[in-house]
């Protein structure tokens, strides 16, 4: 009882400290933006659904984790558990899947920073070895351009990626966001994803952002996506972003 009682007092106490979180849930893409130094934000979706033409799954939970370690510069950290609902020959009924640690930088501070014209960052990392996936190291790099209006927000991502076996990939989404003053803000993405020498991946995403307060957003969307070799899935995703002030710094965010 006396240590369910501190991790509730820690939690609370936690929760009081956070600070502004903005959301990036539910996208596959991300924002021009980092966490401010010292806070740390979790992405999370607990239990996803997933279907697709190798089965059913959920995951639970999918990971982004963040942490601002400089002005300007944050340490990323995603992983996916995925979970078969049905038994799928030669595939292990729980996965870690899309595990890879990235490094997020401010290269030109805009709109999303208090200041003028185009947010654009770089996120870069390897991609790492998957629990009952793929085993091999890949790398990745995203450059990401945003502005913001009053009434819209628009995340352009564009990524070149070394896959864990080996071929060569590019990613395009378009993040669109509607005000950002609402509480409630709808939200969508447009996605394609061409693997050289293999299928190409089409998507999009309808959904909404509700920022419950500072530090608290919650997130829910469907995603439809179409291969060009013809399989389609469904994911249903719901989440939060959470994030908190672990060590106080004179420079913020503007």
């Amino acid at each position: 009882m006396r240590t369910r009682d501190l991790a509730l007092s820690i939690f609370a106490a936690a929760i009081a400290l956070a600070s502004p979180a903005f959301a990036y849930r539910p996208f596959d893409g991300t924002d021009g933006d980092v966490a401010d130094v010292g806070e740390f934000e979790l992405e999370m979706g607990p239990a996803q659904y997933l279907s697709n033409s190798e089965g059913r799954y959920l995951m639970a939970p999918a990971t982004v984790l963040n942490l601002g370690v400089a002005r300007g510069l944050e340490l990323v950290v995603d992983f996916k558990d995925f979970v078969g609902l049905r038994p799928v020959p030669g595939q292990q009924r729980m996965r870690l899947l899309d595990t890879d640690v990235f490094l997020k930088g401010v290269l030109r501070r805009g709109t999303l920073q208090g200041e003028t014209g185009v947010s654009i960052a770089l996120e870069a990392g390897p991609l790492l070895p998957e629990i009952g996936g793929l085993n091999g190291f890949g790398a990745e790099a995203n450059l990401i351009t945003s502005y913001r209006w009053d009434a819209l927000s628009l995340h352009l991502n564009t990524a070149a990626e070394l896959t864990r076996d080996h071929q060569m990939e590019t990613v395009v989404s378009l993040i669109l966001e509607g005000p950002h003053e609402w509480p409630i803000r709808p939200v969508g993405e447009v996605y394609t994803d061409h693997e050289f020498g293999n299928d190409t991946t089409y998507s999009a995403l309808a959904g909404a952002i509700w920022q419950v307060r500072d530090g608290l957003a919650l997130d829910a969307a469907v995603r439809y996506a179409a291969h060009a070799g013809g399989s389609d899935g469904v994911e249903v995703r719901f989440g939060l972003t959470w994030g908190v002030a672990l060590w106080h710094h004179e420079e913020t965010r503007n």
